[in-house]
Order: structure tokens, then C-alpha cells, then sequence
């Protein structure tokens, strides 16, 4: 990415770090001093429905990543339009944990925090110690362009479920997220390839790819997460919604499923046979992702993000596209459109925040339909309200993604366990390095990760979360 050396995908490996903020997070349960707790609310009204005080101000933290914070200063100049006058103090961070970890012990939070990037806060410890608002009553308000319809009903799939705690609502995540495969579609109509449905298509076209002198696959390896969430999605098109909430519920044998099993050896044939770029196990992401850039692999793994993140280095007429998952077998549960779907940037207002209405109606106000154009048009990346893209002139990676999402419908994949619980995301992610460099067998991964997910499941110590 051009502004920054944090990744669009350390957002989504914090979560492997969040546990050591647990135990600071424990004083939050107790932590207090003068003038602690929610500000007073002032008057409703059609166009003020959470009672914002007149020149109450406002303050808002957000993750400055690759997405940058220009689209949040915009919202923020609406939001004076509606409450001229109104002094808003604004930072842009990286550190988002190490920043406000002692403002949340000492109960003075922000009113607004995006909770975003490497070392963010652990949203569930946040969460059980009473810090975050709920914010039910933020999406049964009526929406910022249409009061016949809630802020709940403008949201994508998932997107409410995503930001639960034991079926509260404390965050709503601003990006939606698609994972997938990712390759030029200026290379492939040049070579003659069609990219495969199947992944016996998917080693066959490896095979000819090979032949021209290109590595048929690269990937981050000193990251094997971004291998972690193709090898799953492959697992629940073939086991269904039952396996992937088996999974996420730490069921006993859920690792051992045939489905997890056959989607490992799938990944592990990739290496056997010769069809990753050599060296890319020590590859960190922006060096993987130059190298595919540079025409040296024609498939990547990654998450809607690598478009914004490969800006500056992609050459022109690259027409970055995003594939979906081939099926494995012939008699996978989900469609061969399912693909894995989840919603991020996390966006909260704390619970001891001095103007939690004004949190609750900038919230309102920056996922309106105008606020997510804006951030699709500079960012390049599908916000999580549903039609934010419809009329805009989009790239061909987020065309790709957008057309993937619609195709997709209802089957849409998101893995909980992944966020819940960071130990076992860990596990998952360093047995998934070793599989893919040949160094554990498909079998001793199912067994390496299911070992992982019964001591977290027996560990009385943890908070347990249940997916129906």
C-alpha cells in the first residue's frame, strides 16, 4: 500500500495478537474516576433521534491504514452540517490498542473509535467487562437517506451478526470483505486460459501455466493465514453451513470432518506437485504480491483489499480480478458461487463516552448510502451497506468483487471462531504453514488443529460463543 506499512490483512491477523491486551482490558471492570459514564441526552426528534445535545462535542479516533481517513473527515462535514457549530476533535492512528487501552481503564473513552489494524482492542474482552454501547438501538433508528427504512435493513448480510457478542451488537464493521482467488485477466486472455470451476480444472490449468515458465501459484508465507482462508472456504463449500458452525461451536471431531481433510489435501497437492513459486514461503505479503504483480504467478490468495493495497505498483491494463474458490468435489453442499464474505473495520462507540448520541448519529451518518459511495470511490473497496456501488464506475478488481457478491446471494462464508478466539486462529494459521510446505501431512493437520480446539474447548478459563 502507498501511506502505510500496515496491511489491509493485519487488520484481520490482529486478531492473533488481541489476546494480550485481555488482561489490561480486566481493569476496565473496575476502572473509574470523576465525571465517568455516558453524557446526558437532549431532545429527540425525526431528525435528531437519539437525542444529540446542542454543541455537545465530538471525538472521533480512527485506524489510519490503507484506507486512509479522508472519507471519515468528509463524514464528518456532513455531520457539522447537521450540528453546526459543533467543535469535533479528530485523530487519525495506527496504534489504536496502545492509544486508548488506558483511556478505556480510566473511563474516558473516545465517542467514536474505529478499532482497526495490528493490536487493535479485544472487542469481546471490551465487551464482557460492559465497555461497548449496545447498539440496537443505533440500527432500529431510521436511516441518514431514508426514514421508511432502519439502518439494520441497509446493511449486507452479516453484517449485524459479525459485530455480536452473545447476541448483542456492540461494533458494525464499515468494509465487506471477500476473500477469493486473485489473478490478470489481461494475462489469462493473452495465454488462452479459462479460470477453472474445479479444482481438478484449477491442476490441470496449473499444469499448462507451468509450462510457460510461470509459477502457476505464490503466496504470503510468512503470513499463512491468507492460505488459512481459501483452504476453509473449500472446506465449508464441500461440508456446508453444519460443518462451519460445528467448527466455530468447537464441536468435538469437527476438524477430523472429511470435508477439512479433503480441502488440506487439496492444498497440500499444490506444493507436492510443484506448482507454488519457489521461495514463496519467505515471501511477506507486499513481496508475494510484487511478485504476482510482476507476472511471475498467475494466482494469489487474498481478500478484497490487495486491490487498494497493490495501487502504486500494479502495472497498467493488469485488470486485477477476483476468482471464486473452485469446487472439490462434484457434490459440495454450497453452490460454486459460495464464497467467504465477511464484514470488517470495526466501528464502535464505548459505553463511557461523553457523547454517546453523537457516537450513535455520526455511526448512523457514516454508513449512509452517500458516505459508503464515497469511501467505494476512494478506497476501491465494497463498503457494508447494500448498494453503496450501484451507478459507480468501478475497477475490475472491485467490479470482480461486486459481481461475486451478488452472484453469490444468501452463501455467503464467514468463519467466527477466527475472531472469538485468537489461540485457536493461531494454531490454525501456523499448522496451515506447515501443510503447505509439506511439513505436516493433511492428516496431522486435522489432528494438530482439532487438539488445539479441544483443550481452548475444555479450558474453563476462556469465554465460550455459540453460532446457531
Amino acid at each position: 500500500m502507498a501511506t502505510t506499512n500496515i496491511s489491509r490483512r493485519a487488520l484481520l491477523r490482529a486478531a492473533a495478537v488481541l489476546g494480550v491486551s485481555a488482561p489490561l482490558l480486566g481493569a476496565c471492570i473496575t476502572g473509574g474516576g470523576p465525571g465517568a459514564g455516558p453524557g446526558e441526552r437532549g431532545e429527540r426528534s425525526a431528525r435528531n433521534p437519539f437525542g444529540v445535545k446542542p454543541g455537545s462535542p465530538l471525538e472521533v479516533v480512527v485506524f489510519k491504514g490503507g484506507y486512509g481517513d479522508d472519507y471519515v473527515l468528509a463524514a464528518e462535514k456532513v455531520y457539522l452540517e447537521r450540528y453546526p457549530g459543533v467543535a469535533i476533535e479528530h485523530r487519525g492512528i495506527q496504534q489504536v490498542g496502545d492509544t486508548l487501552r488506558p483511556r478505556f481503564v480510566a473511563n474516558t473513552p473516545p465517542d467514536v473509535v474505529d478499532n482497526t489494524g495490528a493490536g487493535a482492542l479485544d472487542i469481546s474482552a471490551l465487551a464482557a467487562a460492559g465497555q461497548l454501547t449496545n447498539l440496537a438501538e443505533l440500527l432500529d433508528a431510521p436511516s441518514w437517506d431514508d426514514p421508511n427504512v432502519t439502518v439494520r435493513n441497509t446493511l449486507l448480510p452479516g453484517v449485524v451478526e459479525d459485530g455480536e457478542r452473545d447476541g448483542v451488537c456492540v461494533h458494525l464493521n464499515y468494509t465487506f470483505t471477500v476473500w477469493g482467488l486473485w489473478y490478470s485477466k489481461s494475462l489469462f486472455d493473452r495465454q488462452g486460459w479459462t479460470y477453472p470451476a474445479t479444482w481438478e480444472a484449477m491442476l490441470a490449468l496449473c499444469a499448462e501455466i507451468k509450462k510457460t515458465g510461470i509459477a502457476p501459484w505464490t503466496y504470503q508465507g510468512k503470513y499463512p493465514d491468507y492460505v488459512t482462508d481459501p483452504l476453509l472456504t473449500m472446506a465449508a463449500k464441500s461440508g456446508g453451513m453444519d460443518l462451519v458452525r460445528a467448527l466455530d461451536n468447537l464441536e468435538p471431531g469437527a476438524w477430523r470432518h472429511e470435508a477439512v481433510r479433503g480441502a488440506a489435501e487439496a492444498f497440500a497437492e499444490l506444493a507436492g506437485r510443484g506448482y507454488l513459486m519457489p521461495g514463496s514461503e519467505a515471501l511477506s505479503h507486499t513481496e508475494a504480491q510484487a511478485a504476482w504483480c510482476q507476472g511471475k504467478a498467475a494466482f494469489i490468495p487474498s481478500g478484497s483489499w490487495l486491490e487498494s493495497e497493490q495501487r502504486e505498483v500494479t502495472p497498467p491494463g493488469f485488470e486485477m480480478t477476483l476468482g471464486v474458490l473452485p469446487a472439490r468435489t462434484t457434490a459440495d453442499k454450497l453452490k460454486p458461487t459460495a464464497l467467504e464474505a465477511s464484514s470488517t473495520e470495526s466501528y464502535l462507540v464505548p459505553a463511557k463516552a461523553k457523547n454517546i448520541a453523537g457516537g450513535l448519529d455520526f455511526l448512523r451518518m457514516l454508513f449512509s448510502r452517500n458516505a459508503c459511495r464515497e469511501f467505494a470511490r476512494t478506497a476501491g473497496t465494497l463498503p457494508s451497506v447494500a448498494g453503496a456501488t450501484d451507478g459507480l464506475t468501478l475497477s475490475s478488481g472491485l467490479g470482480s468483487v461486486s459481481a461475486a457478491v451478488r452472484a453469490a446471494g444468501t452463501e455467503l462464508i464467514s468463519f467466527r471462531h477466527r475472531g472469538w478466539y485468537p489461540q485457536l486462529r493461531k494454531a490454525t494459521d501456523d499448522a496451515v504453514g506447515e501443510l503447505i510446505t509439506r511439513r505436516l501431512t493433511p492428516a496431522a493437520f486435522a489432528d494438530r488443529v482439532q487438539l488445539a480446539a479441544d483443550a481452548l474447548a475444555k479450558d474453563s478459563g476462556v469465554k465460550k460463543y455459540t453460532r446457531k
